[in-house]
């Protein structure tokens, strides 16, 4: 006689997907054709103004200021971007806004987290209030520290160079805000307390626990100062001269004339965002990726 076999028992997971088949509807985490539309569309959004400077950067000033202006990039690309890096020094611009955004972005990220971990983990006389006045800090505008924060660097004769730029950023209130609500979030007490029953002090702390569980914050607080900083036009236009600019200083002097030449101007930024373009290809999955390792152990 033959043995009937039993089916085999599925899993819940597959029960619901095999239920979503016979009833025609889609799983929960599957994608309709509308959230690719939707996706589609602000993907194209966000990438048109990047387009749109390579069009501006290969076609002459008179072809973009016609009443039709091409809509593809043309053949005047390399004699743009050549006719920008004589107008302006942007080979200097860019190392020394290298040299300003990686600095200023590895003080704030070490400063940040430092005071973070004070402020959510640590207890001391005075934190609340401590507290209370970096997040106030925030709420003054920059502009008003303009002529003080001058007549500092004069003082200090540093007008006209790189330094006059870095130190005033290495320290910033929304990054210790930042650290702190994440370590808060991230960094359970108990770990903390085991290091100080094993006779651990808090800079050991800091140093085997708290940055890496701090990682995907770091990296989040890395990247957006590192733009900031890059993008940055007030004050560096303030501190420096033409002949020791930034990237952002230097566009500035661009297709000057009777009538600026909009095709020289897409150049040099095109120029002056490509670096940013290169930071955010090596590290943006690695940000995601860390932003998710960090949810998933939370």
């Amino acid at each position: 006689m033959l043995q009937l076999q039993k089916p085999a028992r599925r899993s819940p997971g597959a029960r619901g997907a095999a239920a979503a088949a016979r009833t025609g509807r889609r799983s929960p985490l599957q994608g309709g054709p509308l959230a690719y539309a939707v996706l589609i569309g602000a993907t194209a959004l966000f990438v048109f103004p990047f387009y749109w400077t390579l069009v501006g950067a290969s076609r002459t000033n008179a072809e973009m200021s016609s009443a039709s202006p091409a809509l593809t990039p043309g053949p005047n690309l390399f004699h743009n971007i050549g006719e920008a890096l004589q107008q302006a020094a942007i080979g200097t611009a860019l190392v020394n806004s290298l040299i300003v955004a990686c600095t200023v972005t590895l003080g704030v990220v070490l400063s940040s987290t430092l005071a973070g971990f004070a402020f959510a983990k640590l207890r001391f006389r005075g934190r609340g209030l401590l507290l209370a006045l970096t997040v106030g800090t925030m709420m003054i505008p920059p502009q008003l520290g303009v002529i003080p924060l001058f007549m500092v660097i004069v003082k200090m004769d540093l007008q006209n160079k790189l330094p006059s730029v870095i130190l005033p950023s290495l320290v910033s209130a929304f990054g210790v805000f930042f650290m702190r609500q994440f370590l808060i979030q991230a960094l359970p007490d108990e770990l903390i307390e085991a290091a100080r029953v094993d006779g651990a002090s808090s800079l050991r702390i800091f140093r085997s626990i708290v940055l890496p569980v701090a990682r995907p914050g770091m990296a989040v607080l890395g990247m957006l100062t590192f733009m900031a900083t890059w993008n940055d036009f007030f004050w560096p236009i303030v501190a420096l001269s033409s002949q020791n600019p930034t990237v952002q200083v230097a566009l500035r002097s661009l297709g000057q004339g009777y009538v600026q030449d909009q095709s020289i101007v897409m150049a040099g930024t095109l120029i002056g965002t490509l670096p940013v373009l290169v930071v955010f290809a090596l590290l943006g999955r690695q940000i995601v990726g860390g932003i998710m390792q960090g949810a998933v152990k939370g």
